[in-house]
């Protein structure tokens, strides 16, 4: 009775691995089908063994093409392929390096500054004061000492200019204004105002005081007769 038991047993546990075996071999064989269909490849003939494929029928150029699919199915562990098979060539469908173009238009070589460094002479420096002057001139409101916001930012640029000046230099600010119904004492008086407004601004934006010196001339030198007989000028002395 017991070599009849162990040969039941043994006959159920082969029915059972055979079962499961070709379950397997199913599983692989139509995992690897759907993987040589998904890459283009024509489905040629994929038998199983366990876990090791076998690839038959493949055209010789697709074969080793077909193996690398093959290989790379999980679960498989090893695959060969029968019959004749041609090295893989590289593909030729990638695009080539495009071509070296010779441009009519060459890239403009990198800029340096052309910005030209700041005056160290005494007329230099005046030109420079003159320049910012004529692009933008210190104003006042009308009949005050008050400067407008452009006036104030007028003055700081020049403050700006002269604070990379010699240290040596010394500057004289000098208010003007046109004649008006005050007369001559409120001309003076106002256009001292406006000198000293200006020159506060030069010393606080980097000139030390005893650089700056301040007066008004009222309206005893007029420009034009016109606007430009309310101005602010600074000399270099």
């Amino acid at each position: 009775m017991v070599p009849v038991a162990v040969l039941v047993t043994a006959l159920l546990a082969g029915i059972a691995t055979w079962t499961q075996s070709g379950g397997l071999e199913r599983d692989l064989a139509a995992r690897a089908q759907a993987a040589l269909f998904e890459a283009g490849l024509p489905t040629g003939d994929v038998r199983f063994d366990g876990r090791d494929a076998t690839l038959s029928g493949f055209p010789p150029g697709q074969a080793l093409r077909a193996l690398e699919i093959v290989q790379h199915v999980d679960g498989v562990r090893a695959a060969k392929v029968t019959g004749d098979v041609i090295p893989v060539a590289p593909s030729t469908t990638s695009s080539p390096p495009p071509p070296p173009t010779t441009s009519t238009t060459a890239s403009p070589p990198p800029t340096t500054s052309t910005t030209a460094p700041p005056p160290t002479d005494k007329a230099g420096v005046q030109a420079e004061i003159d320049r910012l002057l004529t692009e933008a001139p210190i104003a006042f409101e009308p009949d005050s000492a008050r400067l407008t916001p452009e006036g104030e930012q007028a003055a700081r640029s020049i403050a700006i200019a002269l604070a990379k000046a010699p240290a040596g230099f010394r500057y004289r600010v000098t208010g003007h204004v046109a004649r008006g119904p005050g007369g001559e004492s409120a001309a003076l008086k106002l256009s001292r105002d406006r000198a000293r407004a200006v020159a506060r601004i030069l010393t606080a934006n980097g000139l030390a005081a005893k650089r700056v010196t301040y007066r008004g001339l009222g309206d005893t030198r007029p420009a034009t007769g016109g606007e430009e007989d309310r101005r602010v000028e600074i000399t270099v002395v």
